[in-house]
Order: structure tokens, then C-alpha cells, then sequence
């Protein structure tokens, strides 16, 4: 039974699925402090939070259980994702479900600007009524600069073009051909700062986005253009924003978000005419907040039960069609990295993966992920996941080198491992799926095999020489070792061979040594595959 801790308010229909899940046990349990959270932590699976529950180290730490940290939301900034990284804790947000709700707010916002809808309405409940000091203006024929066109940028752009806007995007990863599918002109920061009436920012807060306008870019912005923020606090800079707005270069600014939340109560945007704020309010909608929720929670289900996920912050994002396309590889990729690390006696130095075949055109890191966890956790135990496993390689000084190969020997799709210990010695596992058959071992140092990666075989190196199969037969027979299968790998006759065995249960120690004692029989040794 799986434990999962809820400690912030979240939507009861968003995780209705996790309450309902048989599998899982739902507490509630807000407004706990860190003491208080690491009291209890130990106990738990998983942990769902949004804003208010930082989540450190030390909380970390005591969650000796913690397989999944959820934030149902988009931003991580209250979670400590380098610590997670390294516990093998792996961290997912919803970064879908809050995208219609914070365009939206975005749209508000400039409604808001444009026509000075919050000033005029305090006034008039005031007891002023003055339709002088609020003149507007249309965002018919304006221009309104995208910075940013990911999920909320897009659609915010899509809004706007039935405005009758001329819209600027710019982002990292547009291309013409998709800025002109949208409907937009591709622009760089510089352009759009130069030409835009509105500008609107939906980037992360990054080192690069950091004060990415600030009074270098106001000066040459046109003289009445709006600015609007419900991204992330410090991508424009606010000290210099106020100042362009006291000296006539911004008409206003509408903003959601603060480089510090909640902001200190003598904090310039909360007492001037022409700047417009509200509370982080992009995601604080009915739907956003049961859609983030929802998406969370069948995330967490999926990886408590070990199953397929998506939405990783602390692993880089893959393609829907590329995961698909992958994870029928990733039970053989750990397997042949288990395998390859039990045949390898000396310390690993170096990681050798070459992916060959139709594998070679695709984003593999999370397959080589899969690969390093079965090297690693020969040695390292279960703390070794696919999250930590690059981490705990490099910090371990073990390399790992991944190669592409467009063409096969006979094989769609073909994965090898190689692991290098002393200068010019290593020891190299290759396989396959085969259609039909599912995986396979292909082959083991220089032999050609063909062995399904089952749970308990027994791999002897031996002199091709008559009878050996025969008394290794007979010898397991002896000792109630049933063999479900076996192949035998040679380069030439009589020259050096390796016999590898399926059997039903582990082998005991002392029959294996019996069996490295056989006439012919170099080495024998148990392989485990779980």
C-alpha cells in the first residue's frame, strides 16, 4: 500500500483518483510546519504540494520513502530540485493545466491596462464620477510582443490576432515555419522592444531571463507602450520599470507576479496610478486548479506503480511519440547494464552505449537513464533510479560515452553496453528486440548468442571440447537445478567458448563452484536479472 501526504490545499476532485486507487492511502494534512513535516515524512510515497510548502533537503532527507514530489502547478521554486536529483526523488509539476486560465489573465490584464478599468471603478465607488481622466486605447491594429511562445505565449498570441493585433514572437526554440503557422512575426528581444505597443512575458526565470528588460531596453522602447507580466517575477526589472513609467516612456503596466511574494507593503507598484497588480492570481481558477491536480495525480499513480510518466522537471522533457517509441527498451537497456555490470570484476572506469539502427535517430537519455541504473545498482543498491543515475555516475568519476550508429548487422534496432575497467580491457552486452520474441542477448564479449534476459542464468566460459555440455547437465541435474534453455557461443572450434543457461531458481554457491571445477570449465557464474 502506498502512502501519499497532501500538504497544501488542494482540489478533492483533482485527486479523487488517488483516493480511489486501491493501491493508495490519501492524507490531508495543510499548514505544517518543517519540523512538523519531517516528524512525519518517513511514512510516505509520495508528496503533493502547490506554493506554500517548501520543500528542502532536510525534509528530503527524512523521506526515506519518497519516490515522487508532486506540484500541482508549473513553477518548482519552493522545491529543492538539486536535492531531489541526487535522493533519486523525482520531482513533476502540471505545466498544461493552468495554460487557458493564466492567458486569460493575461488578457484581463491588458483589457484592464488599456482602459484603466481598476482606477476608473475605484474612483466611481469613491463617489467621483469622471469619464475625463481615463482615456484609453484599442488594441485594434496595435502590436503587442510575445516574449516567449511556449504553451501561454501561443495562446495569449492566438487571442490577440482576433483582436486584430499584429503580433512579434520571440522565443528560443521558434522557427519561421511555426511562427508563421501561428500567425505571427518572428522577432528578437531587441525588435519587439523597439516596436511593440504591448509587450507581454511568458518565459521562465532563468539566469538568461533575469532582468531581461530593464533600462537599457526602456530607453529605446516607444514612448506610451504597456507592458504586462504574469509569468515570473525578475524578468523585467521593477525599479527600472517604475522609473520608465515616471519619466513618460510607459504609458503603464499590469503585473501578477513579484520578484519577492508577497511584496513588501512599501513596494512601488502598490501605490502608483499606472501600475495594475494582483496576487498571483494567473493559475486561481476553478478548472486550473482541479486540472493541475487531476494531471498530478495520475503522474504520481503512474509512478508509485512503476508505470510510464510524463512531466519530469528534473529530467529533460521527451517527446510523446519518442517515449512511446522507447519504452518498450527500457526493461531490455537496464537488464543488459545489470547483466554487463555482473560480469565485470574490475572497477568501471568508463560507460560505452551505442544505440544502432532506428534507435539512432531519437532522444535516447531516458533509455540511457535505464541503462546506467542496471551498471549502477550492481554496486549501489536500490537508492539508484532513473533520475540519479547520471548524477551518481559523474559523481562516482565513472564516464559514460553514448554513440550512434544509423545501421545494424541484421538487427532493426540494436543496443550495446560496453564497460571499460584498466587500459584495453573491457567486457561489452548487446541486444535487441525481436519481434515475436521480445529481448534478447546477442551477443557477449565476441560470441554470437541468442538468450531471452531471464531472471536467474548461469554463464560458463569453457574450452570447446566434447562433453562439456554433458556434465554441466548432468551436474545441475544432481543438485535439482532445472535448465529451462541453453546456447553455446564459440568463435572456432576448440578455441574458447561460453555456454549460457536459463534455469528455474537461483544457484547455490557451492554448486557453483562445483561447476567451475568440471574438466574444460574455466569460470561459472550466477547472472541475475530482477
Amino acid at each position: 500500500m502506498y502512502k501519499v501526504l497532501v500538504s497544501d490545499p488542494i482540489s478533492d476532485m483533482g485527486i479523487q483518483q488517488l483516493m480511489d486507487a486501491s493501491d493508495v492511502t490519501v492524507d490531508k494534512n495543510t499548514g505544517l510546519t518543517e519540523d512538523e513535516l519531517v516528524a512525519i515524512i518517513g511514512e510516505y510515497d509520495a508528496l503533493l504540494v502547490r506554493s506554500q510548502t517548501k520543500v528542502t533537503e532536510r525534509i528530503m532527507s527524512a523521506g526515506t520513502r519518497l519516490k515522487v514530489i508532486g506540484r500541482a502547478g508549473v513553477g518548482v521554486d519552493n522545491i529543492d530540485l538539486e536535492a531531489a536529483t541526487q535522493r533519486g526523488i523525482i520531482v513533476i509539476n502540471a505545466p498544461d493545466g493552468n495554460t487557458i486560465t493564466t492567458c486569460e489573465h493575461t488578457f484581463a490584464m491588458m483589457m484592464a491596462l488599456a482602459r484603466h478599468i481598476p482606477q476608473a471603478y475605484a474612483k466611481t465607488i469613491g463617489g467621483t464620477w469622471d469619464r475625463k481622466s481615463f482615456l484609453g486605447v484599442e488594441l485594434r491594429n496595435k502590436t503587442l510582443g510575445v516574449l516567449g511562445m511556449g504553451r501561454i505565449g501561443s495562446e495569449v498570441a492566438k487571442r490577440a490576432k482576433a483582436f486584430g493585433m499584429n503580433i512579434l514572437g520571440y522565443d528560443p526554440f521558434l522557427t519561421e515555419e511555426r511562427a508563421e503557422k501561428q500567425g505571427v512575426k518572428l522577432a528578437s528581444v531587441d525588435d519587439i522592444v523597439r516596436n511593440a505597443d504591448f509587450i507581454t512575458v511568458h518565459t521562465p526565470l532563468t539566469p538568461e531571463t533575469r532582468h531581461m528588460i530593464s533600462r537599457p531596453q526602456f530607453e529605446v522602447m516607444k514612448k506610451g507602450m504597456r507592458i504586462i507580466n504574469c509569468a515570473r517575477g525578475g524578468v523585467i526589472d521593477e525599479f527600472a520599470l517604475v522609473e520608465a513609467i515616471n519619466e513618460g516612456i510607459v504609458a503603464g503596466a499590469a503585473f501578477d507576479v513579484f520578484e519577492s511574494e508577497p511584496p513588501a507593503q512599501d513596494h512601488p507598484f502598490l501605490n502608483h496610478p499606472n501600475i495594475i497588480v494582483t496576487p498571483h492570481l494567473g493559475a486561481s481558477t476553478v478548472e486550473a486548479q482541479e486540472n493541475v491536480a487531476i494531471d498530478v495525480s495520475e503522474q504520481v499513480l503512474h509512478i508509485l506503480r512503476d508505470e510510464p510518466f510524463k512531466n519530469a522537471v528534473n529530467m529533460p522533457p521527451v517527446a510523446p511519440g519518442v517515449m512511446n517509441k522507447l519504452q518498450p527498451y527500457f526493461s531490455l537497456g537496464e537488464k543488459l547494464g545489470s547483466f554487463a555490470a555482473q560480469i565485470t570484476a574490475q572497477a568501471v572506469r568508463e560507460i560505452h552505449i551505442e544505440y544502432a539502427g532506428d534507435l539512432s535517430e531519437d532522444d535516447t537519455q531516458p533509455l540511457t537513464r535505464y541503462i546506467l541504473k542496471g551498471v549502477l545498482r550492481r554496486h549501489l543498491g536500490s537508492d539508484v533510479n532513473i533520475v540519479n543515475s547520471m548524477h551518481l555516475a559523474k559523481s562516482r568519476d565513472v564516464g559514460f560515452v553514448v554513440t550512434k550508429a544509423p545501421a545494424t548487422k541484421g538487427f532493426t534496432n540494436l543496443i550495446s553496453v560496453t564497460l571499460k575497467t584498466k587500459p584495453g580491457e573491457e567486457r561489452r552486452v548487446a541486444g535487441t528486440l525481436l519481434a515475436g520474441y521480445g529481448e534478447r542477448i546477442v551477443r557477449l564479449d565476441q560470441f554470437p548468442v541468442d538468450v531471452a534476459p531471464e531472471a536467474h542464468q548461469v554463464l560458463i566460459s569453457h574450452n570447446d571440447k566434447p562433453g562439456i555440455i554433458g556434465r554441466v547437465g548432468t551436474l545441475l541435474g544432481q543438485n535439482d537445478v532445472n535448465i529451462a534453455s541453453m546456447q553455446v557461443g564459440r568463435k572456432v572450434i576448440g578455441g574458447e567458448a561460453i555456454m549460457m543457461l536459463t534455469v528455474d531458481k537461483a544457484v547455490p554457491k557451492q554448486v557453483l563452484i562445483e561447476l567451475a571445477g568440471l574438466s574444460d570449465v574455466n569460470s561459472a557464474q550466477e547472472i541475475v536479472l530482477e
